[in-house]
């Protein structure tokens, strides 16, 4: 059996599953894709390689070992992206939830199914509640949720959780406190999409987070996440550190962050704040929208 036990986004790390980038199928038709800045890659030319994104994902693998973490990788699916294990699955205390993910992405959680089938306490919701670990965020007391309202769920593509599974988080962790923010949302343009709410905001260190303010559709929840922090403690990245997916990530501990080598504003930050920088250099994985907390799913984190 697997034990699973998440409360935050920092405490020490022990088990996680990294995706793989292995026989992801090639450069996928525009037709194909679900979010504005691959359409945006595949236009240019720029679409990553596999043997690039293998490069950098193996990177990640040896830093996690270095630090002792046991890493798990989803078994391979032919012609299928499986590097952004984030989404499809989630810990939060001791229960491992395997959301309804888009149509295109179900295949995805047969790759980890035998995880699935050795964690014993799994909580599988209902279709109509639709979410994605990269909007879901446990934080101690609270779970932080990304989602979209109805008329922005039905219009967007990149809306990926919706009411009902803010509901769900509710009803099935009453001892946690759900607070939910509306994300700005956009099919086309990367610059004014937050496809998840690591897109945008992510906590750090013991009381520290990152955060851009414009990614949130209702500036009173940005301002709540900054007043929850403290001023002091809040790192507000730019519009063009966004579209880097500069809050993105992925702690593993306190003291130790993983971060993309190309953050050197971000990364001076997290020096300052007295941690120590594991740089990487993701910058392939990012073209996808997504980087170091969408490769990472953690299984257990150690409490004292």
């Amino acid at each position: 059996m697997i034990t699973v036990k998440v409360f935050d986004e920092t405490a020490p790390l022990e088990a996680v599953i990294l995706g793989i980038a292995k026989d992801m199928g090639g450069v996928p038709k525009i037709e194909e894709t679900y979010d504005p800045k691959s359409k945006e890659h595949i236009l240019a030319g720029t679409f990553p390689k596999e043997e690039d994104l293998i490069k950098e994902m193996d990177a990640v693998a040896k830093v996690l070992e270095k630090h002792d973490v046991k890493v798990y990788r989803p078994e391979n699916i032919p012609e299928l992206n499986q590097i952004f294990a984030r989404d499809i699955a989630f810990v939060i205390g001791n229960k491992l939830v395997v959301p309804c993910v888009t149509p295109e992405r179900k295949k995805e959680s047969d790759g980890i199914q035998y995880v699935i089938d050795a964690v014993e306490n799994v909580l599988l919701p209902d279709e109509h509640e639709r979410m994605e670990g990269g909007d879901i965020m446990p934080w101690r007391d609270y779970i932080f949720v990304g989602y979209s309202k109805a008329a922005d769920f039905e219009k967007y593509t990149v809306s990926r959780t919706n009411e009902d599974a803010v509901k769900y988080l509710e009803k099935q962790f009453p001892d946690f406190t759900v607070k939910a923010f509306e994300l700005k949302k956009s099919d086309d343009d990367p610059r004014e999409n937050a496809l998840h709410l690591d897109c945008c905001f992510q906590p750090a260190g013991k009381d520290k987070a990152v955060i851009y303010p414009g990614g949130f559709k209702n500036q009173e929840d940005a301002e709540f996440l900054i007043n929850f922090f403290g001023k002091e403690n809040v790192f507000e990245i730019t519009k063009e550190e966004m579209y880097e997916m500069n809050s993105n990530f992925f702690s593993i501990s306190p003291e130790v962050v993983i971060s993309d080598s190309s953050f050197t504003r971000l990364n001076e930050q997290f020096r300052k704040w007295g941690l120590t920088v594991e740089e990487v250099k993701y910058r392939e994985a990012a073209k996808m929208e997504g980087l170091l907390r969408c490769s990472t799913m953690p299984l257990r984190r150690r409490y004292e």
